[in-house]
């Protein structure tokens, strides 16, 4: 049922990187990062002085109270926000020197996004979602309607493809969300509270999925408040005010 990774991703637009994974080379590596925000004639930090190492193959769960900074992190972790000052280097690539042009050509080529609230286009079908991170990298038609396939049978939703997301219930919805995440084989799936609005039982099953598509070779981050859900990954990073915890 669970996507695997495939050895030959040329097909997805994933040419050779200069970087090797290897067990001692962070696949994600931050030094000082911090961000903040003016606050009259100052300022107020909502991340100081981070430094972390995310292995490859890593399932990394970041928690702590509301307000600490998680979200922000894995923002910056995703490069959904380049607003911050420290060094960033994923895959070997120094983030924090490179045009908005490359880090977007990163992005899109190694990191799947899962969310809480789904973030499903309306008026797309849950095949055309699914397809849509394809579309991004030149995929040919014929190789993404191959791929796009091949991930509705794997997660069992062929009988929904034609289906919109308004018709789907919340975990069916959330399935979607990581198979649009993984159709592309990321190096790294990244996911902001994924079970946050789903009951027990459909939490359950998108963590199962998580962990077996770790066990395939996907490197996971996830925010999460729910110790349950931390139990699924391998080490938990915890924040506090904007500080990385001592472990």
């Amino acid at each position: 049922m669970f996507f695997k990774r495939s050895a030959d991703s040329t097909a997805l637009g994933n040419a050779a990187e200069p970087w090797e994974a290897t067990p001692d080379a962070p696949l994600m590596s931050l030094r000082g990062v911090e961000k903040s925000f003016p606050a009259g004639a100052g300022q107020t930090f909502v991340l100081r002085r981070i430094a972390i190492d995310i292995k490859p193959g890593e399932f990394v769960s970041i928690m702590g109270p509301s307000g600490a900074g998680k979200s922000t992190l894995l923002h910056i972790l995703g490069l959904h926000d380049s607003a911050w000052s420290g060094e960033y280097a994923l895959m070997g690539q120094p983030i924090h020197k490179l045009p908005a042009k490359e880090r977007s050509a990163l992005q899109k080529r190694h990191i799947g996004f899962v969310f809480q609230s789904y973030h499903l286009l309306d008026n797309l079908t849950v095949y055309e979602n699914i397809e849509l991170p394809l579309s991004y990298r030149n995929v040919k038609k014929s190789e993404r309607q191959s791929i796009v396939a091949d991930v509705l049978d794997r997660f069992g939703i062929v009988a929904k493809k034609d289906l919109y997301p308004s018709q789907l219930s919340g975990g069916q919805q959330q399935l979607v969300g990581v198979a649009r995440a993984v159709v592309a084989s990321p190096a790294v799936i990244l996911a902001d509270e994924p079970t946050g609005n789903l009951h027990s039982g459909q939490a359950q099953e998108i963590m199962e999925l998580f962990r077996h598509l770790n066990q395939q070779g996907t490197t996971i981050v996830q925010v999460t408040h729910s110790e349950t859900n931390a139990a699924y990954g391998n080490r938990v990073i915890r924040l506090r005010d904007g500080f990385v915890e001592a472990p």
